[in-house]
């Protein structure tokens, strides 16, 4: 039983995606809602975007970035909160979190394809040179 938990976790952490479409069919189920479903899927995939980012990056350069990665979320937090607290003077901790969280989807979503197609561009280059 433990096998197969761990083997759908490395699926999903290794292909995003299918969490994306797993959560949105849930949520779906659920909601019967497009739109919030949607939401559901994208806040609660973004994890696993963010982890599978990492991985990609490993796997690419040998080496772990992660402190950089923690940085840009803190950096996107930090930016998050002074942008919201200049517009609305004071500061909805709920709305900046979720902005905040969704940036991060739409981030790691772009850089998770994009790692993906350099990966591949770099393994097939490394295989004909």
């Amino acid at each position: 039983m433990s096998n197969i938990i761990t083997v759908f976790f490395a699926t999903i952490v290794t292909a995003p995606i299918i969490a994306l479409f797993l959560f949105y069919v849930f949520a779906r189920y659920f909601t019967k809602n497009n739109k919030r479903s949607f939401h559901a899927a994208v806040d609660s995939s973004t994890l696993f975007f963010i982890l599978a980012v990492h991985f990609l990056v490993v796997i690419i350069w040998e080496r772990s970035y992660l402190w950089i990665i923690m940085m840009v979320l803190v950096s996107i937090a930090m930016i998050m909160v002074i942008t919201h607290y200049k517009i609305k003077q004071e500061i909805q901790f709920k709305k900046v979190f979720k902005g905040f969280w969704r940036f991060n989807f739409l981030l790691f979503f772009f850089a998770y394809f994009c790692l993906a197609l350099f990966g591949v561009i770099k393994r097939i280059y490394e295989t004909f040179a």
